[in-house]
């Protein structure tokens, strides 16, 4: 088990509550490897910019000399990247085709930034995936209506062990970004793994997971519960999918404690700000939150809804992010936990920790899930 630091701390990028003096950053590129289809673009994606892979105001220019080159003004403070050349697909790579860890840019004074590249990841054939989800996972519906946003969604479910033969009601726990939590085969970047991490529990320790696929280019906007720059927030209408159609199907059809203080949602980046808004706003509903490495940056109204909204001691946030996300991510999240413990929320039950050296990434939620878990019940 990774040794975990429980502080406070946090500030992060973009849409800022505090004012950061500015410095003025160069981006420039020496080594490029030439990628297969060449494109022409260059792009970069990171905690700047909500990890858009085509974002056109981050984009390289040509400089004329045969390089890439971009010039902005950044606040001081620490940020993750990549370069990419329009998508994810055509994310950089190492010369032999794997993965690369995220740039880190640690911005204290105006300064240049030579890049290089060594592969592109479309340059190279797709690593085949296997189907990893153990038999406890099904596949309650691919085409899930919800009639708020006008769309479809597959949603899975993970059963606890001997749920067919047992008459024993569980807590659930509402999960986004279905595709990540339990096939490596429908993950971007790596699965959760819960329901291998059930499989190690006892049938009495174990719960209902289910995990609702996140819509694609409609992921930011469904889990933003405000207008940003990114779109209009359609984060409510969300919600209320889960509250008024998958939450009442769930428990019409499967064995479920019913109550608040037995559901639970959780989830990711945009995933930790949507479930921070769902307990917000519906305590009734939601009775505890799993927020990790949550996006809070990208809606600030959230700080400004926990104040207003009435919250008890029996509600219960469990915040955790890597201290390699940088220091505006830890930041942010620990202002976040001030203001509910203010309201009246004990330490214990707004825990938050802090992963020496993680990164935002499913290997961390992988490993920070089961202390999450035996907290929650």
């Amino acid at each position: 088990m990774r040794k975990k630091n429980i502080f406070c701390a946090f500030l992060l990028f973009g849409q800022s509550f505090f004012v950061f003096s500015q410095v003025k950053i160069i981006f420039k590129t020496r080594k490029i490897a030439a990628p297969k289809q060449p494109s022409g673009h260059l792009f970069l994606a990171g905690t700047f910019n909500g990890w858009n892979p085509a974002d056109s105001t981050w984009q390289l220019q040509p400089d004329g000399a045969g390089s890439y080159l971009l010039m902005k003004d950044m606040p001081k403070g620490i940020s993750t990247y990549k370069i990419t050349r329009g998508s994810w697909n055509t994310v950089e790579c190492t010369s032999t085709g794997k993965g690369v860890d995220n740039r880190t840019l640690s911005l204290l004074h105006d300064t240049t930034v030579t890049l290089s590249v060594d592969g592109w990841q479309d340059s190279f054939a797709a690593v085949e995936k296997k189907h990893t989800a153990t038999t406890q996972v099904h596949i309650i519906n691919d085409k899930f209506e919800m009639p708020q946003l006008g769309r479809q969604r597959r949603v899975w479910i993970c059963l606890p062990a001997g749920y067919e033969s047992s008459k024993k009601r569980y807590p659930v726990i509402y999960m986004h970004d279905g595709q990540n939590l339990f096939d490596e085969y429908t993950s971007g970047y790596g699965e959760w793994g819960i329901d291998e991490f059930m499989e190690k529990l006892s049938p009495q320790e174990q719960c209902i997971v289910v995990g609702i696929d996140h819509g694609g280019d409609y992921r930011i906007s469904e889990y933003d519960p405000y207008d940003s720059n990114y779109g209009k927030g359609r984060g409510d209408d969300y919600i209320q999918f889960l509250i008024k159609n998958l939450k009442p199907y769930i428990d019409a059809h499967y064995h479920t404690k019913t109550d608040a203080a037995h559901t639970a949602i959780a989830g990711s980046s945009m995933g930790g700000l949507i479930s921070m808004y769902a307990v917000l706003k519906y305590p009734k509903v939601f009775g505890n939150a799993g927020v990790f490495s949550p996006a809070f940056w990208i809606a600030p109204d959230i700080y400004q809804l926990a104040k207003q909204q009435a919250i008890t001691n029996k509600t219960r946030f469990y915040f955790v992010c890597g201290s390699a996300e940088g220091e505006y991510m830890v930041t942010y999240m620990q202002k976040m936990a001030d203001i509910v413990r203010q309201k009246g929320v004990s330490t214990k039950n707004s825990p938050v920790v802090i992963i020496k050296d993680a990164s935002h990434n499913e290997k961390q939620w992988n490993g920070d899930f089961p202390d999450f878990y035996n907290w929650l019940f």
